[in-house]
């Protein structure tokens, strides 16, 4: 019988590592893995073999494998670069300005330069060089192989020129001069080269470690909805308990205005049971003995006493965790742009090098002049400007989202925004404010509207459900004398108004038509005689409709996904301008919506606020979480809008297009500085300081060019 496991995974510097370790995992038989790089994460379904022979396949493949631990702190990874990132620049800031300002250039500056690059290099930077000795273990190349090589052939010249040529001489400086000289090979020394490319790569891994340590927290909160603790209740005493501690078929108290602390049936007492962190809808659910509740729900009057029909995993609430887990399981596979130009790039570069020793030789140049072309080649090649490319534009981006309002999440998305030509709509707290107001009053002839609410609004001023607060709120006079009070679950309540005997509550209660308009509708009458019915609604925010134009002026098809009923979602799509609406979906559902539409070949974007959008946020291709929700709909989302307006999700579509569109032209200049560069060091143009100058330059225009995203406006 196929097991299922998750294995953390060490070691990964790129998708590419990812891929060749899911590779290696499905090779073994009754094996079938995916490897998330984001997550560090590998999700293994195996049969017939054990999990030491999975962690044995990862480890011949040269990463780590182990079993999650309950303590295991996804940013430690982070923190780690953070370290190494300081202590770089610490130490490497002096060898740059040592390395290309002459009149800084002391006796014996070259040695101090050298002590504190093989700081930089040994330490700080060693985990590009372990990357690069795995890859080759394995024929592959990435943008560590570049990083590594570039670096150990700068050093290793540097040395060779400091031990063995000129440049150790104390009193030794760099000159001013365009080209590298014959016989002069031996007096070029590269350490700042060395250390300004390990400083600015650090910065840029980073920036993108502390975006993927984000990508467990969408998990992480929604378990931390729940309850902690539970109010058993044993041969009539009420025992406060840890959560963990509950068994299936226990009983258990929830008071008014507590959560209910796992999945279960009621067997005593009534009340309205607010669901809306877990469906969405904004209208509480009435429940009594024998309805079944859902953990981490909100009681919001009445005391109730539950039996556990489901504890730990099995809960509703965990499994929309494991539903958001699985999404993101499957989300994060774009490799990296300059992770595919390095499948070609690297090898290239190490072909024209060793044709540059070859050529120089062959025409009759020393050994020291050829290798020291050769070396240059690598040092040019090396991607210092590549390195600060997207972090930079990332930076100088979700800074000027801050000041909109609008959190970027990481480079990855930037891509599947590009793509997106669907843009999915959750309906409660997205288009509509969330909040059940009276949206229409109905009188039948000879009634007043006043007359209707005054009545209405004085009978459930006695009530503490969430539709009777709505319809009190919204009288605005002095509410009539109520002497006498009554609730019927499930029906409504009856009241003794003025002298006269009030029903409100559904059609059947009170006698009345049924009329479906589709808004939540009460009716009343009094004595007896029908006066007429009451709609409330979910508001429409003010700017919903503007921003479905607009996404429409983006390229993108909006439509509406709810989990409330037909008839109120397709009214709510007509007053805004969507024509495609999916109703009446539970939170898988909406996941299940979301693949539906993946699978008609559309890059999806999804809008939403709540718990149950979750899953379906990470689903998507590109996942948009009003801040003004949960914080689990937020975790699990690509951008994240401070503020509940959808106008502000399209800037965040723009700007993330921005984005990706600087992070373009900073790479194809960064390329370009490299390609242009290759011949004048193969050719022997390569002056050291010209060189780091060329370094310089192309570092400048890459950071020149993002900051010119601080100039984007908002619409």
């Amino acid at each position: 019988m196929a097991q299922t496991v998750e294995l953390a995974i060490t070691g990964m510097t790129c998708a590419s590592c990812a891929a060749r370790i899911q590779k290696k995992l499905n090779k073994l038989d009754g094996v079938t893995a995916e490897v998330n790089y984001a997550t560090e994460k590998a999700a293994v379904s195996f049969d017939g073999v054990q999990v030491a022979d999975l962690i044995a396949a990862v480890e011949a493949a040269g990463y780590g494998a182990a079993l999650p631990k309950a303590d295991d702190d996804p940013a430690a990874h982070a923190a780690q670069l953070r370290s190494r990132m300081v202590l770089a620049f610490i130490l490497g800031v002096p060898v740059i300005l040592l390395g290309m300002v002459p009149p800084l250039q002391f006796p014996g500056w070259q040695w101090v330069s050298l002590a504190l690059t093989l700081v930089v290099y040994g330490w700080c930077g060693r985990g590009f060089h372990v990357a690069a000795l795995t890859n080759l273990r394995h024929r592959a190349t990435t943008m560590d192989t570049l990083i590594s090589l570039g670096t150990s052939a700068a050093l290793a010249w540097s040395v060779y020129a400091l031990v063995f040529g000129d440049a150790g001489r104390i009193g030794f400086t760099h000159k001013f001069e365009f080209s590298l000289m014959r016989g002069m090979a031996e007096t070029n020394i590269y350490l700042e080269s060395v250390a300004g490319i390990i400083c600015f790569l650090l910065l840029g891994r980073w920036i993108e470690a502390r975006s993927k340590a984000q990508a467990g927290a969408a998990i992480r909160a929604l378990l931390q909805l729940g309850a902690n603790q539970a109010t058993l209740l044993q041969g009539g005493i009420e025992l406060i308990v840890p959560i963990a501690q509950l068994q299936v078929g226990d009983l258990f108290v929830v008071r008014p205005g507590e959560k209910i602390a796992t999945d279960g049936e009621v067997v005593e007492g009534v009340s309205a049971v607010d669901n809306s962190l877990m469906t969405g809808e904004s209208v509480p659910e009435d429940v009594q003995a024998g309805d079944h509740v859902i953990g981490a729900a909100i009681n919001a009057n009445g005391r109730l006493v539950v039996r556990a029909t489901r504890v730990g995993s099995d809960t509703q609430l965990a499994r929309m965790a494991k539903l958001v887990e699985q999404a993101q399981q499957g989300k994060a596979k774009v490799q990296r742009l300059a992770d595919r130009i390095s499948d070609v790039f690297v090898p290239v570069v190490l072909g024209i090098a060793a044709v540059t020793l070859a050529v120089w030789l062959l025409l009759g140049a020393d050994l020291a002049f050829a290798a020291a072309a050769a070396v240059a080649v690598l040092i040019i090649a090396c991607p210092c400007a590549l390195g600060l490319a997207t972090p930079t534009a990332l930076l100088v981006g979700t800074g000027r989202g801050a000041q909109l309002g609008i959190v970027l999440k990481g480079a990855e998305m930037l891509e599947r925004v590009r793509q997106v030509k669907t843009v999915v709509l959750d309906k409660t707290g997205t288009i509509t404010t969330g909040q059940m107001t009276v949206s229409q009053l109905l009188p039948r002839p000879g009634v007043t509207p006043d007359e209707l609410l005054r009545l209405a609004a004085g009978a459930e001023s006695g009530s503490e459900h969430p539709i009777a607060k709505a319809i009190t709120a919204s009288y605005d006079g002095e509410l009539p004398a109520v002497e006498a009070f009554a609730n019927t679950p499930g029906l409504g309540i009856e009241a003794k108004v003025e002298g006269h005997k009030v029903l409100v509550g559904r059609a059947s209660w009170v006698g009345a038509p049924v009329a479906d308009t589709g808004a939540t509708t009460v009716f009343v009458s009094r004595d007896g005689e029908y006066l007429g019915s009451i709609e409330l609604a979910d508001g429409l925010k003010p700017t919903s409709a503007e921003a479905i134009k607009r996404f429409r002026a983006l390229g993108l098809d909006p439509v509406l996904l709810t989990g409330d009923n037909q008839a109120t979602a397709e009214s709510v799509a007509a007053s805004v301008g969507i024509t495609q609406v999916i109703a009446g979906v539970l939170p898988d559902g909406k996941v299940d919506a979301i693949k539906a539409l993946q699978a008609d070949g559309r890059q999806v974007a999804m809008v939403g606020d709540g718990v149950n959008d979750a899953a379906a946020l990470a689903q998507a291709d590109l996942g948009i979480a009003l801040g003004t929700g949960t914080d689990a709909a937020i975790q699990a989302s690509d951008l994240t809008l401070m503020r509940g307006d959808l106008l502000v999700a399209v800037d965040a579509i723009r700007l993330s297009r921005a984005t990706l569109r600087t992070i373009r032209v900073n790479l194809f200049w960064a390329f370009a500085y490299n390609v242009a560069a290759i011949p004048l060091a193969a050719l022997g143009f390569l002056n050291p300081m010209i060189a780091g100058a060329a370094m310089a330059c192309s570092s400048v225009f890459v950071v020149l060019n993002s900051l010119r995203l601080r100039t984007f406006r908002a619409t």
